[in-house]
């Protein structure tokens, strides 16, 4: 199933999430370590401080495993709306904001 995710973000963990993102960590975490990376590279900054994007997950609870796994540790007031394929979200990108956390941090 393909999910349109909401989420606020914890900005004081951005550079934290950036590191787990970019040195396998995440990656690595099967069996949805890809598409978690994926969707954050695709994620945007809807507002300030919320971002949108699109994954695909198979969980009887929309995002169990991720959420359990890496999302609870770096989002929060996580939503999801099941829908029929990846769309695309509007707004800055969340990926550059952390680039930017992380360099700065």
């Amino acid at each position: 199933m393909i999910y349109k995710v909401t989420a606020r973000y914890i900005e004081e963990k951005a550079s934290e999430f950036y590191e787990k993102l970019t040195d396998g960590t995440i990656e690595a975490q099967r069996p949805d370590g890809s598409e978690i990376l994926a969707s954050m590279e695709r994620a945007k900054i809807t507002v300030a401080g919320t971002i949108e994007w699109y994954e695909s997950c198979y969980c009887p609870t929309p995002l169990a495993h991720e959420r359990s796994t890496v999302y609870d540790l770096f989002l929060t007031d996580i939503n999801t709306i099941e829908v029929d394929d990846y769309g695309t979200s509007e707004g800055g990108s969340f990926w550059a904001f952390l680039q930017k956390a992380s360099a700065s941090g």
